[in-house]
């Protein structure tokens, strides 16, 4: 069974967005994305920024990263929710630390944390969905 079967067959909400719409808004959400994180890596790199500030973006991108493979290679329902908690969790931190050095970033951010919360919410629904 592909993991696109396996998607299929998991019980979901009725709001659920198709998958080419999930695909489309994060295609939207990566230009901000790249820049603010990569403004942020690059001004830590330089010592413009302290290194806790770079902190909570890398532990962001690892998180965010670890999502698919958890989700649709292990097929973890579980597993992927945790994971989707924790890059919430460190979206927040990301906005906290920079915003005294770089408000900019956090403002940036907005749109990928509005969806973070929204995929979260719908993540937690499918595990609820299929315990």
């Amino acid at each position: 069974m592909t993991w696109h079967d396996w998607y299929d067959a998991l019980a979901k909400p009725t709001w659920t967005p198709a998958p080419a719409t999930i695909s489309l808004i994060w295609s939207l959400l990566y230009p901000g994305i790249l820049l603010s994180f990569g403004f942020v890596f690059l001004q830590s790199a330089r010592g413009r920024l302290p290194r806790r500030v770079w902190l909570p973006f890398a532990l962001n991108l690892a998180a965010n990263l670890a999502f698919m493979p958890l989700f649709a290679g292990l097929r973890d329902v579980h597993l992927a929710t945790a994971d989707i908690l924790l890059v919430w969790a460190t979206l927040i931190w990301c906005a906290v630390a920079v915003w005294p050095h770089h408000r900019w970033v956090a403002v940036v951010q907005l749109p990928y944390f509005v969806w973070v919360s929204t995929a979260g919410a719908l993540q937690l629904s499918i595990a609820r969905m299929n315990w």
